[in-house]
């Protein structure tokens, strides 16, 4: 998700719904959409107040939108039926609703309620098995592995650190390895296979 959006954005609910709606969408995108959305619904009970059909139309630029409307509603209506219409505050209870992964659920509780879990993305998997931090397989993985080896004041800053980083320096299939400034400490920017 776009460091400008979030920054923008640090109650529950705005944050919880900007990352949802972020996947597999263009940050610009997904600003405008978000942007376009809270304008006529920044809270769970405004969002029920929408048709399916009004919030696919708003959603219309997004990646599956019907997909995520259905899953927009779907959340407003169990905050406001199981949680008073607040987000919640543990991973537990975050990764109940619908749509909501560990990801999402580390992020929300890092940028919304600053509680110390490590968001693992594929920025963060790929740069820390690359880094030689952890060696794993999966993000969750990466994240159990990551808890053992970081400080916990690492724990919120790395995934913010390391998107930036993956989507600049250190990329999938090209990284560029000649402007990384961790290039001697990474066995990838040493000419070793990956």
């Amino acid at each position: 998700m776009g460091e400008k959006v979030l920054k923008e954005r640090k109650d529950p609910f705005s944050v919880l719904v900007s990352v949802l709606l972020s996947a597999r969408t263009r940050d610009e995108t997904t600003e405008k959409v978000v942007n376009a959305l809270f304008s006529r619904a920044s809270s769970p009970e405004q969002m029920l107040a929408l048709t399916q059909a009004e919030l696919e139309s708003l959603l219309h630029p997004l990646g599956f939108y019907r997909q995520k409307a259905k899953h927009l509603l779907e959340l407003s209506r169990l905050l406001v039926e199981r949680f008073s219409g607040r987000v919640p505050d543990t991973r537990e209870e975050l990764v109940s609703l619908p749509g909501v992964g560990r990801k999402t659920a580390n992020l929300v509780l890092n940028l919304s309620f600053e509680k110390e879990a490590i968001c693992v993305d594929t920025h963060v998997h790929r740069i820390s098995n690359r880094l030689g931090l952890v060696k794993t397989r999966t993000p969750g993985e990466t994240e159990e592995a990551l808890m053992g080896v970081l400080p916990r004041n690492w724990w919120i800053p790395i995934n913010r650190l390391l998107v930036v980083f993956g989507k600049e320096v250190c990329l999938p299939r090209y990284p560029k390895c000649p402007l990384c400034p961790v290039r001697d400490l990474c066995p990838l920017g040493q000419g070793e296979k990956r």
